[in-house]
């Protein structure tokens, strides 16, 4: 098969594309043949091995985790999904190595969910990482109806995403901090933009006297701090980006995981015409790495996404 793979961490330019054999198809195995994968701030992290010591990785190494393709063969404990079925996955597992860059993906059946029928294959690719993301972080500080949630961020992956999640569940306000360029975008959202950086703080209080309900940290530092000042309860903070940090002021750290119902749920949401997944840019598979190259250098609006 085709496929993008590392044979040691490193910089973007080590990500060509080359001839590998088959992946082996487990018992719990679905193997997919990719459409698209989404490209996502951790596999560069991956590649350049910054979670080594938490997720062995094994060389020849395919990067990526999200994706969207057709049921090529499943394991013989397989279930859910058959020949010719369309799925999504967040098809992480306990090490790396047959990863989502590729043409054909082993993916556990656990990761897996239907493909939602109103989004294109670029969309259903973005979606898996980053929504489950916002979805689990956002049940985490037990967002529901008529919270004020604050989502640091809100133009990007996880963040266009979460402020749509949130008010799904039932907030009654969202409010994103983003850059002046993202404004328009972020209130198409759903929520109220209030730009990023010093003086936050006292700009949130402008348009919530009251503070917020709920607040979801993509990015720690100062976020954190101003978060914890705006919240009556600690507990409801989540953040993506700086577990100690988090932890001391009394909220919760977020690593994804994967979920067949989760999934299934933002799916669902989609196909209702709820949640939209926003495509700043595809690439071919063969250009992997400048889609690396733009996802590092942040500041992307929406997701990046590669074609198979």
């Amino acid at each position: 098969m085709k496929a993008i793979a590392i044979d040691g961490y490193g910089p973007a330019e080590q990500l060509l594309p080359r001839q590998l054999p088959d992946p082996p198809v487990g018992p719990d195995t679905v193997l997919v043949r990719v459409r698209a994968a989404g490209v996502n701030p951790v596999d560069w992290k991956v590649r350049e091995g910054h979670l080594a010591a938490a997720i062995p990785g094994h060389f020849p190494l395919v990067p990526g985790w999200d994706l969207a393709g057709v049921v090529e063969a499943a394991g013989p404990a397989v279930a859910g999904f058959a020949v010719g079925d369309e799925v999504i996955g967040y098809a992480r597992r306990d090490d790396i190595q047959h990863g989502t860059y590729a043409e054909l993906v082993p993916a556990p059946e656990r990761s897996l969910a239907d493909k939602p029928v109103q989004a294109s294959w670029a969309q259903a690719a973005g979606l898996p990482l980053a929504g489950l993301t916002a979805y689990q972080a956002l049940q985490l500080a037990r967002t529901g109806a008529g919270d004020t949630v604050l989502v640091h961020g809100a133009a990007g992956g996880v963040g266009h995403l979460a402020v749509q999640v949130a008010r799904a569940l039932g907030a009654a306000r969202v409010i994103g901090t983003a850059s002046e360029a993202n404004h328009d975008f972020v209130r198409s959202l759903g929520a109220e933009p209030v730009t990023y950086g010093p003086g936050l703080l006292d700009r949130v209080r402008t348009v919530a006297p009251d503070g917020v309900d709920v607040a979801l940290d993509l990015f720690g530092g100062e976020a954190l701090d101003v978060s914890a000042e705006l919240l009556s309860r600690p507990a409801r903070l989540v953040s993506t980006a700086d577990p100690e940090h988090v932890t001391r002021l009394g909220g919760s750290y977020v690593f994804c995981k994967p979920s067949t119902a989760d999934l299934s749920l933002l799916a669902g949401l989609v196909d209702a015409g709820r949640l939209t997944v926003h495509v700043e840019r595809t690439f071919p598979l063969d250009d992997a790495a400048d889609a690396h190259r733009l996802v590092e250098a942040g500041h992307v609006r929406g997701k990046v996404v590669l074609e198979v």
